[in-house]
């Protein structure tokens, strides 16, 4: 199950890269959502950085294997997320339409690995619609985060 959109962003290419490969942020912001984060190695994030990441879903613990696969500055970062039967490949993907116009392209892609993931996969294709309504509306709240956070800094 793929889910994907896009949003155009009034800011450089350059600052919007920084602002979604601040994974120290997605790290905080996952922990205030009451997930454990944990980084296996120290010091600057590189390809092939990789994040152990556990959390409850659905009532139950839940662990996620996340690996940083492609980082190009300023313009890819794919993670690709395993979990209990289900992969997930994120790709954030920026295009620089002019010197202050940045378009962001996000997708994600859910695969299912066992019988058991299959059929969680089958109940969220149920609800797809809905999910990609919420997927769209993230992703252009966080669009607007970094447009004002733009203005204010610059």
């Amino acid at each position: 199950m793929k889910f994907s959109t896009r949003e155009d962003i009034e800011a450089p290419v350059d600052y919007v890269f920084a602002q979604v490969s601040d994974f120290a942020a997605f790290e905080r912001r996952a922990m205030r959502q009451g997930a454990d984060v944990k980084r296996r190695e120290d010091g600057p994030i590189v390809q092939g950085a990789i994040w152990d990441i556990s959390f409850q879903f659905r009532g139950r613990d839940r662990r996620v294997l996340a690996e940083l696969t492609q980082l190009d500055v300023p313009t890819l970062l794919s993670i690709d997320n395993a979990s209990d039967g289900l992969n997930a490949v994120t790709e954030v993907e920026l295009i620089a339409l002019s010197q202050t116009r940045t378009r962001v392209l996000v997708s994600f892609d859910l695969r299912a690995k066992t019988l058991t993931a299959r059929l969680l996969l089958q109940s969220l294709k149920l609800a797809k619609t809905k999910m990609t309504k919420r997927f769209n509306a993230r992703v252009l709240d966080y669009a607007e985060d970094i447009e004002d956070r733009y203005r204010r800094d610059a």
